[in-house]
């Protein structure tokens, strides 16, 4: 069984790790003006997000669950299923987001949720998480299972890249129907085309990380090109540019990609 939930509130419930201190303002009525210590993990203090894990991560230990080794925001517990066989108990953590795996996932977040009041009406069957669709299905052995997809999340960063390129006039559009996602023959480390301007690399920079997440949802299949132009976050050219939307071209026509035995056997090696 898998469920999913929010934490409402999130930061909120966590106390704020360092010593902060504040004038209160003129919303705050017969107060206003007074000193006040902040006791909280408020939103927009640097420590805020530290504070929030460290303090879900001490409810977790107390829930009798340990953080993997390899991800510490996967925590996983030894059980039994009814008939007696022994398990492991999942449950993934990503801030607000709970994904629990379990015999009884939904019991599991409803201890968590004596602790870390959930979102009203949150908790049931996972449709997204972290941006990437899950879907239960069954295999043709008659197991139950869960697979996740990247397309949505893919169609919209395509989107927004379209929009922003519609409203904004650096000439420059996504191609039709691009085969392949790199450009032929292109060279990035050669390339001495113009150094893109302020807006620019910010604009190439964004399109990075959202590749960078693109791959992490399961597109491996693009996962040489994005570490390639991620090389150049630092001083981008023209060339580069070019080369993002090439690759942001090439996944609007295909965003809905399914590995072949070659292309797993390409990335194995890359990897």
């Amino acid at each position: 069984m898998v469920k999913a939930s929010d934490i409402q509130n999130a930061y909120l419930t966590a106390p704020c790790a360092q010593k902060i201190w504040t004038t209160l303002g003129p919303e705050f009525g017969p107060d206003a003006g007074k000193k006040a210590i902040v006791v909280k993990a408020l939103y927009g203090i640097g420590s805020a997000g530290q504070s929030f894990t460290a303090h879900l991560a001490n409810c977790m230990r107390h829930l009798k669950y340990e953080p993997c080794r390899a991800d510490p925001d996967l925590w996983y517990k030894a059980d039994k299923r009814p008939d007696g066989e022994p398990y492991y108990r999942y449950i993934l953590l990503y801030c607000d987001d709970v994904l629990a795996i379990g015999v009884d996932a939904t019991k599991e977040i409803e201890k968590l949720d004596h602790y870390f009041q959930m979102k009203a009406g949150s908790i049931g069957d996972p449709d997204t998480y972290l941006g990437t669709k899950l879907k239960r299905s069954v295999l043709p052995n008659g197991v139950e299972a869960w697979g996740m997809s990247s397309s949505k999340y893919v169609q919209e960063a395509v989107a927004n890249v379209d929009r922003y390129l519609d409203t904004n006039d650096i000439g420059k559009k996504l191609k039709p129907k691009v085969r392949s996602p790199w450009p032929a023959g292109y060279e990035p480390e050669l390339d001495a085309s113009e150094e893109l301007k302020s807006k620019e690399a910010n604009f190439y920079q964004h399109l990075i990380g959202v590749l960078h997440w693109i791959v992490e949802l399961g597109r491996v299949d693009v996962i040489t090109e994005v570490s390639m132009l991620a090389s150049y976050l630092c001083n981008p050219r023209d060339g580069h540019l070019d080369a993002a939307l090439h690759l942001y071209s090439y996944l609007k026509s295909h965003h809905n990609w399914i590995p072949s035995s070659k292309e797993i056997r390409r990335t194995s090696m890359v990897m």
